[in-house]
């Protein structure tokens, strides 16, 4: 159990390179924990409690193939959710985030309840199931949190609630025994069915599991994590995301499309996702998909999907063998295929709305021929992605903040660290 006196003797000074990289302020960490710590007393009235880190993610490539059993490249990132925990004695949970209202949930119901989709809640109550449901213990807990991982930035802020409070569980009750795996699937059964979106499972394994990795989806059940040890910063580029200042709110019909479309594709084959289908089998297909489905968006995210997978697999090959040109090679045309043919860079109702597309434009001015910047997670409003030059980034940074406003650039790094209790 950590206090606000523990953690000024440094208690976390060894833990923060691992969970925030280099570019962190060592002061600025304690002052957070501490302030985090001292809420925790006024609101729970205990002087110790447990912490708790679980970072934002980072898509590196397989722009929404996830969701149809694809190939994905993702990093957790030094920006995270931190909590402070202290258990309870009845069969309730308490979660009080900073600048959102309590959430309260009895264990003891646990029943989808359909008014709470879209609610912190019914995420907290789908966890709480799903644990039930394998046969894995829960208990009561409360818990005061404050984010850094931006909130509408796709570096998943709710991934970030999902895997945390799936992490708290995992630790509380049962002595961490399930594998980031297993709480990323839990997190996505319960944004999944309870929440009420249909999300793929890419954001919370990244959330989760630390570093960067490759991740195969091809078993739903049991996806193939790969780890690829590997720093941006030493081949002399920052892995920088630009919000544009597009909101994801009323966005999910949007989202909701892409896997339907591909699906529709699929069941022209008699299967249920494009993974299931092969490549040639499609373009094969082609003339008469055509005119079955009467959907030509459809048949250019299905080609989105199968070139996507290929360019995951070929950046984790360039990775490993630290050869980074190639890699920013496959990184461009990621965000190429996701602009021309997946089609996810604004939404189709509000086409005057197209930040995402304006800050691509701009990267390319400023850094010229050699640009590598594609949309970043879910698309259609919200953040870019960029790999600049260190010798560049300050007038990148300073041009792209012209438009979208001060603090509209933010460098991040790498994380170590799974989700995890840090002080315990």
């Amino acid at each position: 159990m950590a206090t606000i006196e523990m953690i000024r003797e440094g208690l976390l000074h060894e833990a923060y390179p691992h969970l925030y990289a280099g570019g962190y302020d060592q002061s600025d960490m304690d002052a957070r924990y501490i302030s985090l710590l001292k809420s925790h007393t006024e609101l729970f009235k205990t002087q110790e409690a447990k912490l708790f880190s679980t970072a934002g993610r980072s898509e590196l490539g397989g722009n929404h193939t996830d969701h149809n059993l694809g190939k994905v490249l993702a990093a957790t990132i030094n920006l995270d959710t931190i909590a402070a925990v202290s258990e309870r004695d009845d069969n309730r949970v308490l979660l009080i985030s900073e600048g959102y209202p309590p959430v309260e949930v009895d264990l003891t119901s646990l029943e989808m309840v359909e008014a709470e989709k879209n609610t912190t809640e019914a995420l907290l109550r789908g966890i709480a199931f799903s644990f039930k449901q394998k046969g894995i213990a829960i208990g009561g807990w409360q818990a005061n949190t404050t984010s850094r991982v931006l909130k509408g930035s796709g570096l998943s802020s709710s991934a970030a609630i999902e895997i945390l409070c799936a992490t708290i569980f995992n630790h509380l009750f049962n002595e961490d025994r399930l594998s980031p795996i297993e709480l990323a699937i839990i997190g996505q059964f319960s944004e999944n069915q309870y929440f009420g979106k249909p999300s793929g499972l890419m954001d919370q394994v990244a959330c989760a599991n630390g570093g960067i990795v490759s991740i195969d989806f091809k078993d739903a059940k049991d996806p193939v994590v790969t780890p690829v040890p590997f720093s941006f910063e030493q081949h002399g580029y920052h892995l920088v995301i630009v919000d544009t200042g597009g909101n994801h709110a009323d966005l999910t019909p949007e989202y909701a499309s892409v896997p339907k479309e591909m699906r529709q594709v699929a069941r022209y084959f008699n299967k249920q996702n494009l993974r299931e289908v092969e490549t040639e089998t499609f373009v094969a297909a082609l003339p008469q998909l055509r005119k079955t489905l009467h959907n030509d968006r459809a048949l250019l995210r299905a080609i989105h999907f199968f070139g996507e997978n290929e360019r995951v697999s070929d950046m984790l090959s360039a990775l490993e063998r630290e050869d980074m040109q190639t890699y920013l090679l496959k990184v461009r045309s990621s965000g190429e295929s996701s602009f021309c043919f997946l089609q996810n860079l604004y939404p189709s109702t509000n086409p005057q709305e197209q930040g995402l597309s304006l800050g691509i434009a701009m990267t390319k001015e400023v850094l010229g021929d050699s640009a590598t910047v594609r949309v970043h997670g879910g698309g259609f409003a919200g953040t870019i992605q960029a790999y600049v030059p260190t010798d560049k980034l300050t007038v990148f940074s300073t041009y792209l903040e012209s438009v979208f406003g001060k603090g509209a650039v933010t460098v991040i790094a790498v994380r170590e660290r799974e989700s995890c209790c840090i002080a315990d």
